[in-house]
């Protein structure tokens, strides 16, 4: 029978625990603390909470300006002029519905998603749900895990935590019996047990869930930009709406006779009508549903989107850093080959392999070992050194072992047999074999002999480990040093199967113009075989041992290479930051622990179906079924978010950019405000609101640039101008006495017109290309137009008619010369931004 007594030397007798330690809680105990309220159950906030949406979408400040304008008319008792409130209602409850049905997907994703916690209960290890864990239970850790409660070590053998994600310090921290282990840390290397001593809010996983998920907001461009303009835009209103009451007042023979006279409440709805065309109602919106139903098309794709905004975040990523095993390769490990070393190597070597490949935190390339290496259970281990991605070899010295080497190394040869690692030369003789006792076939002198047959190795694109025995004791801890006297005795190849997506994944990304960068702890030319075997034209691996720990240099060096290996999870955090430091937007895709920093660090963080709990936790995106092919869906879906709110965000600001333009030189001119707040409800519905809703959700496959707010305000700005000079023009020929005396009424229904035609030539202008769906909605709105201008019931409710011949030949030459403006416009702007 096997003995399960190697670790327990790791914890001095007087330091092992008993009784409860050894069988966990029973579940009466479980019962009664859940009873009591001691279980680690906090809020989930993998997605926002519905009152968090509510919130978002309707407890704004342009909702609090639109509230009030829209009570001030009702109780003008001018309730047909407040219709923008209803819309304001409208795109409210869209807005939270949208969201809403989006949160319910993907929390229903996270939830069978959700990383577990291993505990003993009842003598026997389970795995549970994070937030039924409850105080008093036992931890059972083992590397990769990420840690769900704070607890108290019982036993440790090798344990090390990183914290890093709770203090910020990136090495790893030795626990030993007696230590605390925080939630939030991920246990890197070792194994143990602890005891919780703090759960739910009164562990740090709350703060770490804020700080790790969804509200450690991803840098979105697009929700900057639109945050600014809207700061402008509420600094702008207040003064605007004084020089516009001051105007519509003046217009109305004074202030004085429009108070007697009560021509102020008139005065006061054109004042509403300013204010409410300042505000970009739909744009805010239309960003919050676009997001949501770019991350619902996502999940429905087995794409679980930890926070919304992150789905533009790919399609701006111009640097893709891949780990190779699990992204690029198939993730499992196939045992190849035993290359012996000597001709008579140690006794009880493949005794040593088996107990490796059988010990329960051997990593995946140890496991493998089992098909071709048993463990008979003779071996019990005295101390035991886990496998560590910083050093690269695990190692174990038996007890009473009859004659076979006590001290067994496995590892990276490189690593093991680096300068100053003392070990007696080979004998010149050796033997290569396919498999256990195959008959010799080369031969190895020496380190440097070993070093060179295990870069072939290598080369031919086969993960390589050496066997080395030794006859002292190896060092514990993260210090852990390899005894003297080493003998390599045999070089293990392994091999990996590359994804049959990879290559045309990659290719797809090469096209795109996204540069590729392959970051992975293997040996650099192992790493560089199976990058061609994908594709990429590489000649040879960088070795991350010689990477530079000067900023400048290391940044060369990133941008000089595409390949690299033997590379350590803080090197994997720098190289991320040295790219961005080179003004790159990074993307980092990994399944290990070990990449947890980077995955944090980068710009856009992509998980793996088979990621430890740790690193889908600190992901953005996490690909459920493991598919390297859906990142292609990514970034389809990000550009089709990006450039349709570009394309809306330019009739929404032009929108805004004529509305102040209009009440600033209309209140500076002392005329009346040319519309009624029912007036511009219909002209904005027509030429934004419902086309934008349309053209926001399209089909849109324009590649991603920079400079999303200055190409929307270098045309919408000079769009608004126009607009405004077309109405200012229309408006004095109005006045002029070439038109005697025109009613009021007809004077806003020609700028009616005038604005629904210039409106409509933006449409026009930013649908572009036109394709069936576009020219479709460009022609529905068109006979809109046309339509309610001809219909009694539109007629009367928004005061409308055709305008007298007088004014109608100016409305109609108004608007098409602000139309060939509008299209002079869009050819400056295509020449300074070509697409």
């Amino acid at each position: 029978m096997r003995t399960h007594g190697r670790r327990q030397s790791a914890v001095p007798s007087h330091r092992r625990v008993s009784g409860p330690a050894v069988n966990g809680l029973s579940q009466h105990d479980v019962t009664a603390r859940v009873e009591s309220g001691l279980d680690n159950r906090v809020p989930d906030k993998t997605s926002r909470s519905l009152w968090q949406i509510f919130r978002a979408n309707v407890l704004t400040l342009f909702n609090a300006i639109v509230g009030t304008s829209f009570l001030v008319l009702l109780l003008l008792g001018r309730w047909q002029d407040a219709l923008f409130g209803l819309a304001a209602l409208g795109n409210a409850v869209i807005g939270v519905v949208q969201e809403f049905r989006a949160k319910r997907s993907l929390d229903r994703l996270a939830v069978l998603d959700a990383p577990r916690a291993r505990v003993l209960r009842d003598g026997q290890i389970r795995e549970i749900a994070t937030a039924d864990v409850v105080r008093d239970d036992v931890l059972v850790l083992r590397a990769g895990d990420q840690v769900t409660a704070d607890a108290a070590v019982l036993e440790a053998a090798g344990l090390e935590a990183d914290e890093s994600l709770l203090t910020g310090e990136s090495d790893p921290v030795d626990k030993d019996t007696g230590s605390d282990v925080l939630s939030g840390s991920i246990v890197v290397a070792g194994h143990g047990k602890a005891r919780v001593v703090r759960v739910g809010s009164e562990s740090f996983a709350s703060r770490l869930t804020a700080d790790a998920r969804r509200f450690s907001l991803v840098n979105s461009e697009i929700r900057n930009s639109l945050n600014r303009v809207l700061r402008w835009i509420a600094w702008a209103i207040l003064p605007v709406a004084v020089l516009v009451v001051n105007g519509e007042l003046q217009a109305r023979d004074g202030w004085q006779n429009a108070i007697a006279t009560g021509s102020w409440a008139e005065a006061l709805v054109g004042v509403i009508a300013s204010v409410i065309a300042m505000v970009p109602l739909g744009l805010v919106l239309l960003t919050s549903v676009a997001f949501a139903v770019g991350g619902l098309r996502l999940a429905g794709h087995k794409v679980l989107i930890q926070e919304l905004a992150a789905v533009e975040g790919l399609a701006r990523v111009d640097v893709l850093c891949m780990d190779k095993t699990g992204t690029l390769t198939e993730g499992g490990l196939r045992f190849d080959a035993v290359h012996q070393l000597t001709g008579a190597p140690d006794p009880g070597w493949q005794q040593a392999l088996g107990w490796f490949a059988a010990e329960p935190e051997a990593n995946t390339t140890a496991r493998s070992l089992g098909d071709a290496f048993e463990d008979d259970g003779g071996f019990q281990s005295i101390s035991y050194v886990p496998f560590s991605s910083s050093r690269k070899w695990s190692g174990v010295t038996f007890g009473g072992s009859n004659g076979s080497t006590p001290t067994w190394i496995l590892g990276a040869p490189e690593m093991i047999l680096a300068p100053g690692n003392r070990t007696p030369p080979l004998p010149a003789f050796g033997s290569e074999a396919d498999s256990p006792g195959a008959p010799p076939r080369a031969l190895a002198s020496g380190n440097a002999g070993v070093l060179a047959q295990a870069g072939e190795l290598a080369g031919a694109g086969l993960r390589t480990l050496l066997l080395a025995g030794a006859d002292g004791l190896p060092g514990s801890g993260k210090t852990a040093t390899l005894p003297d006297g080493l003998r390599p005795v045999a070089l293990l190849t392994f091999r990996e199967q590359p994804r049959t997506d990879a290559r045309e994944t990659l290719e797809f990304f090469r096209a795109e113009g996204v540069e590729l960068k392959i970051i992975s702890g293997d040996d650099p030319r192992t790493v560089a075989a199976i990058a061609r075997r994908v594709g990429l034209e590489v000649s040879e691996g960088f070795d991350a041992r010689s990477l530079p720990e000067d900023p400048v240099l290391l940044e060369q060096v990133m941008e000089t290479n595409t390949v690299f290996g033997r590379v350590s999870p803080d090197q994997k955090k720098d190289m991320v930051a040295a790219l961005q430091r080179l003004g790159h937007t990074v993307a980092m895709t990994g399944d290990g622990v070990n990449d947890a920093l980077a995955l944090k660090t980068a710009d856009l963080g992509i998980a793996m179906d088979s990621a430890a709990p740790a690193t889908k936790a600190v992901a953005r995106l996490v690909l459920l079924d493991g598919r390297f092919d859906r990142l292609p869906e990514v970034l389809a879906e990000g550009r089709r978010v990006i450039a349709n709110i570009e394309r809306v965000s330019s009739l929404f600001l032009s929108k805004t950019a004529y509305s102040i333009a209009i009440a600033v030189s209309f209140g500076l001119l002392q005329w009346q405000f040319p519309f009624l707040p029912r007036q511009l409800s219909f002209t904005d519905g027509l030429t934004i609101g419902i086309p934008a809703f349309f053209l926001a959700l399209m089909p849109n496959t324009r590649r991603y640039k920079p400079g999303f707010l200055r190409r929307s305000l270098w045309f919408s700005l000079p769009a608004g101008l126009i607009v405004a000079g077309s109405l200012l023009v229309l408006n004095a020929i109005a006045t002029a006495a070439v038109v005697r005396e025109p009613a009021p009424d007809a004077v806003r229904s020609a700028s009616v017109l005038t604005l629904s035609i210039v409106g409509l030539w933006i449409l026009a202008v930013v649908s572009r290309p036109l394709n069936a769906g576009r020219l479709g909605v460009l022609g529905a709105m068109s006979v809109a137009l046309v339509a309610l201008f001809n219909l009694p019931l539109a007629q009367d409710f928004f005061i409308l008619s055709w305008p007298p011949s007088e004014l109608l030949l100016p409305a109609l030459v108004a608007g098409a010369v602000g139309g060939l403006a509008i299209e002079l416009l869009a050819w400056l702007h295509g020449r300074k931004f070509p697409r």
